[in-house]
C-alpha cells in the first residue's frame, strides 16, 4: 500500500520545487546576463519604465528600478552574476538532494536557508526592499519544513 503523504508533506514538496524552479531561473540569468551588454539592459529598462508597466515613469518604483540597473550597468556586474549564478547552484543542488531523501543535506539545506535570510534582512535593510523580507519569510516557512521532514525521515528510520 503507498504511503500516505500528509499535508506538510505535500508543503514541503511544493516549497522545495518552487526553490528549484527560483534557482534555475537564477542560474539561467546569471547565465545570460554574462552575455548580454550593460547598455541593453539599460535600454530595457528604460523601455519597460517609459511603457508604464511600473507605475508612473516619475514614480517611486520606477526609480528604484532604473536605479537598480544603473547599479548594475556600472560595477555590481560582476556580482550579481556571481550572486545569481551561485544562488542558482547551490539550490538547485539542495533540490535534488532533498527530493532524493539524501539525510545528511538537510541540516545543510537550512542552514543554506538560513544564511540566505539573512543576506536578505541585511540587503533589506540597506535597500530599504519591501520583496526582500517577503522573500526572507518564505525561506523561514521553508526552513520550517525542512526541518520537519528531516526530523520525520530520521524517526522514520530509527523505527525500522
Amino acid at each position: 500500500m503507498p504511503e500516505q503523504k500528509t499535508l506538510t508533506d505535500k508543503l514541503f514538496l511544493v516549497a522545495i520545487l518552487i526553490k528549484g524552479l527560483d534557482g534555475a531561473v537564477q542560474l539561467i540569468g546569471g547565465i545570460v546576463l554574462i552575455f548580454v551588454q550593460p547598455e541593453t539592459l539599460t535600454r530595457l529598462a528604460h523601455a519597460v519604465v517609459t511603457r508604464d508597466l511600473v507605475g508612473p515613469p516619475a514614480g517611486p518604483l520606477a526609480g528604484h528600478f532604473e536605479e537598480a540597473i544603473q547599479h548594475f550597468a556600472n560595477g555590481n556586474r560582476t556580482f550579481v552574476i556571481a550572486y545569481l549564478v551561485l544562488h542558482g547552484v547551490i539550490k538547485l543542488g539542495l533540490v535534488i538532494a532533498l527530493i532524493r531523501k539524501v539525510l545528511p543535506m538537510y541540516p545543510v539545506a537550512a542552514a543554506a536557508l538560513g544564511l540566505f535570510v539573512l543576506f536578505e534582512i541585511l540587503r533589506a535593510v540597506q535597500t530599504r526592499s519591501i520583496v526582500l523580507p517577503l522573500l526572507a519569510a518564505l525561506d523561514v516557512a521553508i526552513i520550517v519544513l525542512v526541518i520537519k521532514e528531516y526530523l520525520e525521515l530520521r524517526r522514520q528510520q530509527r523505527d525500522q
